[in-house]
């Protein structure tokens, strides 16, 4: 007996999407539990995870399936394993980088505040985020572990060892420039940041044994205009926060800052008119905008910014799981 292949188009990638929730939920539910922490020593059926995690071993054996599914485990004669990925992001203490406070902030405060995105939809305005100091805490360590993996994606994809003396131009965090330094040991940075993020900044670069190599400085990001001979400019997670006009300022003010030939990042997530759109990016255009209101700008609207104040770009690198960065000299 022959299996015919429908003729109809294939609805499984609109599938994916349509149900995408149901993977996320578990996830968090996964990272939550500990399940992935659990396979850290190695393989673990179904029973043994419920023993170590406190759920059933039916909701156990849910979870891992849809892990194993999703690409997040392997399963092999019943006992399941971490991949590469889930080893590094999401086995707690053990993990590369923890990524258990970002999923958190995603399942406690992004992921139902979607609920308002219909309304966001119709009137182009953010919802509201009912932000308590504890829900303002989940924020901070939310956002602040995803940068903390942007900012290794950041280096690992770019060589700053030609470079000296960087500017921190308005970012969120001192980890790019942190990271950017423990790579390139003759490279100092000036950090000019809001007045209200300069001691996280100094904790940050103390914590890491770069004190001596730092300047900080306090100022408005979009008014803020440093003085120096920079040949490397870090313009990072400061695109989004801003009008078009208070970004042409900034751009500004940095190319007054560097030296012809500088260097300039300028990390953010972007759209583009390649003939598809880096998905991370659109979601998170409508992410930015009905959190905070913020902007996720065309690549092309900030290129022109560029050219504008001095810059030359140059070319545009994406980073797995993070946002772009656009290259640019000073000319």
């Amino acid at each position: 007996m022959s299996v015919s292949t429908p003729a109809t188009a294939d609805p499984s990638r609109i599938l994916d999407i349509a149900t995408g929730y149901m993977g996320a939920q578990q996830l968090f539910a996964a990272s939550r539990i500990g399940l992935f922490a659990a396979l850290a020593e190695g393989d673990r059926k179904a029973a043994d995870l419920a023993k170590t995690t406190g759920v059933s071993e039916r909701m156990a054996r849910i979870l891992a399936d849809a892990m194993a599914g999703l690409g997040l485990l392997t399963r092999r004669d019943g006992s399941y394993s971490l991949t590469s990925s889930s080893a590094a992001y999401l086995t707690g203490g053990k993990a590369q980088l923890d990524l258990a406070p970002f999923l958190t902030f995603l399942a406690e405060i992004s992921y139902p505040h979607w609920l308002q995105f219909p309304k966001t939809v119709d009137t182009d305005q953010p919802g509201d985020l009912g932000m308590t100091e504890a829900r303002w805490a989940t924020f901070m360590a939310g956002v602040m572990t995803y940068n903390k993996l942007h900012a290794d994606m950041f280096v690992g994809a770019l060589d700053f060892s030609a470079y000296r003396k960087a500017l921190d131009l308005g970012g969120l965090a001192p980890n790019f420039a942190i990271r950017a330094m423990e790579a390139s040991p003759n490279l100092r940075t000036t950090f000019v940041y809001a007045p209200d993020f300069i001691e996280s900044v100094r904790q940050a670069v103390t914590g890491a044994g770069l004190a001596d190599r730092v300047e900080l400085i306090g100022a408005a990001t979009e008014t803020a205009e440093p003085r120096g001979a920079f040949d490397l400019v870090f313009v990072n997670h400061v695109v989004h926060r801003f009008t078009a006009e208070q970004n042409r300022a900034i751009f500004r003010h940095a190319r007054a800052a560097a030296v012809p030939g500088a260097r300039l990042a300028v990390l953010d997530f972007y759209l583009d008119d390649n003939a598809e759109q880096r998905a991370i990016d659109a979601l998170h255009a409508a992410e930015y905008l009905v959190i905070d209101g913020t902007v996720v700008f065309p690549e092309a609207e900030v290129r022109s910014w560029l050219a504008e104040a001095g810059w030359r770009p140059l070319e545009t690198v994406a980073l797995p799981g993070s946002p772009r960065v656009l290259l640019a000299e000073a000319v």
